[in-house]
């Protein structure tokens, strides 16, 4: 049964009542330009405040179709900006995050929270003890298809999932960037689907992982209510499209969630306002930093045994 269902979101005061919230972006690769810089310039929510990435040249050409200012440093965006959303390596995110919180600027941080669980746990704690607002974009829990699968999900006592997250985006193209190349996709499509098994089927108690994270990757998640639930995961093979599934099975009826039909463009705004929404009432959702830690500390068990 989950223990994070939809109903758990407090809608907070209405953000778009609200002057926009000023988010600036560090990062300035494919994500941040396709996804964050588009998002938070189209509001009303929120507004673009400026860009930082290590690469002037690359932070002008995401900026730019907003015309919102490029920052000379991570210091000068803190000060353009109310929040700080990231769209980095996990290595540069663990950094910087921490800062950002020691600022006091709430955070909009990507999955996962870092390159490995010390670094996850230093995000995580930082934004514990500066008492910042934090949220993840995992994208797909903004999507009400996704809401109404974990609300079907809470009904149930589920026995077994199976599910798979495969896509060729590794094979080539703007998003086969270097850690995800280095890292596979446990650290890249891994935090997506144990986030919903997590929630969904129930806590997770032990992830065991076999295979190779560069090509393909199975998972076997014992949770504490005894539930086994399996995931297969691949960034290095050929399909349509990326293709992400579970099946949830138990003495009731199968409850299957897929997202081939969805349209990942209604994320966006409910991601938006409900970070805007959150950054005013200061009180972060449950998708925030501390899931991000927990989901870490999956990812961290998956790793060690396959390590063994």
């Amino acid at each position: 049964m989950s223990l994070d269902s939809p109903s758990e979101h407090p809608p907070g005061p209405n953000a778009a009542d609200q002057p926009p919230l000023r988010v600036g972006l560090v990062g300035a690769g494919p994500w941040a330009r396709t996804m964050h810089a588009r998002m938070l310039a189209a509001g009303p929510e929120t507004q673009l405040a400026g860009v930082w990435a290590r690469r002037p040249e690359a932070a002008a050409e995401t900026a730019a179709p907003y015309d919102a200012p490029v920052a000379a440093s991570f210091e000068e965006l803190l000060d353009l900006s109310e929040a700080i959303a990231f769209a980095v390596p996990p290595a540069v995110q663990a950094e910087l995050a921490v800062r950002a919180a020691r600022a006091g600027k709430p955070v909009l941080l990507e999955k996962p929270l870092g390159p490995d669980l010390a670094s996850a746990r230093k995000v995580a704690e930082a934004v514990a003890e500066h008492g910042v607002v934090s949220q993840l974009v995992l994208t797909k829990r903004y999507h009400p298809v996704t809401r109404e699968f974990l609300r079907l999900a809470a009904q149930t006592e589920a026995t077994g999932a199976r599910s798979c997250y495969l896509h060729g985006a590794f094979l080539g193209g703007e998003f086969a960037t270097p850690w995800r190349l280095e890292q596979g996709a446990l650290l890249d499509l891994g935090p997506h689907l144990l986030d919903l098994l997590d929630a969904a089927v129930g806590p997770i108690a032990s992830v065991h992982a076999t295979g190779d994270s560069r090509r393909w990757i199975e998972l076997t998640c014992e949770h504490t209510n005894g539930a086994i639930s399996q995931a297969s995961l691949s960034g290095t093979v050929r399909l349509p499209a990326a293709r992400t599934r579970i099946e949830l099975y138990g003495p009731g009826e199968e409850i299957v969630y897929d997202t081939a039909e969805l349209d990942h463009e209604e994320c966006w705004p409910v991601l938006r306002r409900e970070f805007a929404s959150a950054v005013r009432s200061g009180v972060s959702s449950p998708i925030d930093a501390a899931r991000g830690l927990h989901v870490q500390e999956l990812l961290e068990m998956a790793t060690a045994t396959l390590s063994r």
